[in-house]
């Protein structure tokens, strides 16, 4: 056995869950000023879920059961579970740790990470660092938010956007070392600050009759300012992360951009040169789910047979902070 083999970590199951309950175009418009054709024109949403009882944890656990379910594995060989969320059931105990309990994974340890819409690529590759280092065998990754709890039903700008979803990934050694998780590139602009954010709630700005007043709870969002940083940040990390590989849109077997708008993945798409047929789009149905958007997809492509063994796979994302990145990897599953 050659000891200076990296260990490589790949994808090995995928699961996720959306809540029953659906909410179109057609209802937001008897609650806001807007309509479907101007919702569908701008953004790409027909509808979305909503989570009308529970917590971010109740969906990660329900798409962490079938995962399991779909590996054929029990919850006490799970080792850690990372949960990429901006809507933890509360600010501590971590979700992780919830989501353990829930899912019986008695023999795990875990944690979460915010990093708003790039939650979920930031967390794969720091669930991949611990496959890498050979110490750990299986890792689950969940993103999981629920953003009706955080979205104005009274800002027609806003609340179009945004869904409840969760979706999981599980980590493990690769058996090939050309199928797995590849390479990265991350980046973030704090700078971004300003144009999206959710002011109340921490410790800059801790809940009070004031910070609920002025609605300080609820996300708010500088559409125009976003758009504009949002498809060149996806588009020139991913560009980057090909060129870097010595690959090209062609080579591409499917690129899984953030779900925040249509017009934002269009024109990232575009811009690689990548052909729309190998672009997963799912926003029609879920709107932005935030840290689920990437692996919801990845677990909806997978159950559809159209995601194989060996594809070359381009993950991208963009959120606030300004955080944005992207992942090569070959998929694993068969």
């Amino acid at each position: 056995m050659n000891k200076n083999k990296k260990t490589i970590a790949a994808i090995t199951a995928v699961a996720h869950y959306v809540p029953e309950k659906i909410l179109s175009n057609l209802e937001l418009e008897k609650m806001v000023d807007t309509t479907d054709e101007w919702i569908k024109t701008r953004t790409g949403i027909s509808e979305r879920r909503i989570l009308e009882k529970g917590a971010s944890s109740d969906m990660a656990a329900k798409a962490i059961d079938q995962l399991l379910k779909n590996r054929g594995i029990g919850p006490e060989e799970i080792e850690i579970i990372i949960t990429a969320t901006v809507t933890p059931d509360m600010l501590f105990p971590p979700t992780s740790t919830i989501i353990q309990r829930k899912v019986g994974a008695k023999n795990a340890w875990g944690f979460d990470i915010e990093a708003a819409c790039s939650g979920f690529l930031y967390s794969l590759i720091v669930g991949a660092q611990f496959i890498e280092t050979g110490n750990y065998k299986k890792v689950i990754v969940v993103g999981s938010d629920k953003m009706s709890s955080i979205t104005d039903y009274t800002d027609r700008n806003s609340c179009i956007l945004f869904g409840d979803a969760a979706a999981a990934v599980l980590l493990e050694p690769s058996n090939d070392e050309n199928i797995g998780i590849l390479d990265h590139i991350f980046y973030s602009d704090g700078t971004g600050e300003e144009a999206l954010h959710m002011k109340g709630g921490g410790s800059l700005n801790p809940p009070t009759h004031e910070t609920v007043d002025k609605k300080w709870h609820y996300i708010y969002q500088d559409g125009k300012a976003v758009f504009k940083v949002a498809v060149m940040g996806m588009a020139d990390v991913s560009e980057e992360i090909l060129k870097r590989n010595n690959l090209t849109g062609n080579d591409i077997d499917y690129f899984v951009p953030h779900q925040a708008n249509l017009r934002i993945i269009d024109a990232a798409a575009n811009r690689m040169g990548i052909d729309h047929s190998k672009v997963m789009i799912n926003i029609d149905k879920y709107g932005n789910t935030t840290a689920a958007t990437i692996p919801l997809c990845l677990s909806e492509w997978w159950l559809a047979g159209k995601l194989k063994r060996g594809n070359t796979v381009v993950l991208a994302s963009f959120g606030a902070g300004y955080t944005w990145g992207s992942i090569l990897l070959k998929w694993a599953i068969d």
